[in-house]
C-alpha cells in the first residue's frame, strides 16, 4: 500500500463510518513497531505501521484506521479523545474499530556478544560489547578475550 492509497482509504473510512470528512494527512511511519497507529494533538495527522498493515488483512486495518479516526474526530470536535475515556469507548463500540492492536510476527534479529576467560575458560554472554581493558571475569578475575558474534531471531 502506497502513501497515496492509505490516504485515500482514511479519507473514504471517515466519510463512511463517522460521516465526517478526514481533512488532514494520514502516512506510514517505520519507526512504529508495536502500535497500529498514532494521532498527533499538534498538527492532527495520523501514523501507520506499515510493517503492521503488510501483515494483517483488510479487516483488521481498516479497524486500526477506525481506532485513530476516533481519536482524530473526537479531539477536533472537544470530548473525551484518550483511551480511558467513555466518550472514546463508546464511539470505538459504535463504529466497530479495534481496541489493541493485533500481534505481529517479529523480524528482529538479537545479536549476542561472546566472550571468554583466559583464566577459567568461562563463558559470558552480553547483547552489547565491552571493552575487555576494563571488565573481567566475574568468577575469577581473569582477562576477556572477545570470541564471536552471534545472531538469533526473537521469537
Amino acid at each position: 500500500m502506497t502513501q497515496e492509497e492509505l490516504q485515500q482509504l482514511v479519507e473514504e473510512v471517515s466519510l463512511t463510518s463517522f460521516n465526517r470528512p478526514f481533512s488532514h494527512e494520514a502516512k506510514f511511519n517505520q519507526r512504529l513497531k508495536t502500535t497500529g497507529g498514532r494521532y498527533h494533538l499538534s498538527d492532527h495527522h495520523l501514523d501507520f505501521n506499515p510493517t503492521m498493515f503488510a501483515a494483517t488483512n483488510q479487516e483488521t486495518i481498516i479497524g486500526i484506521i477506525k481506532h485513530e479516526l476516533c481519536h482524530y474526530h473526537l479531539h477536533l470536535t472537544g470530548k473525551g479523545y484518550r483511551h480511558r475515556d467513555a466518550d472514546f469507548k463508546q464511539l470505538l463500540a459504535m463504529t466497530g474499530g479495534l481496541r489493541y492492536a493485533p500481534a505481529t510476527p517479529p523480524n528482529r534479529r538479537q545479536k549476542i556478544e561472546s566472550y571468554q576467560c583466559q583464566r577459567c575458560a568461562n563463558w559470558i554472554y552480553r547483547k552489547r560489547k565491552i571493552n575487555t581493558d576494563r571488565y573481567l571475569c566475574g568468577r575469577c578475575r581473569g582477562r576477556l578475550v572477545w570470541k564471536e558474534t552471534t545472531y538469533s531471531n526473537v521469537e
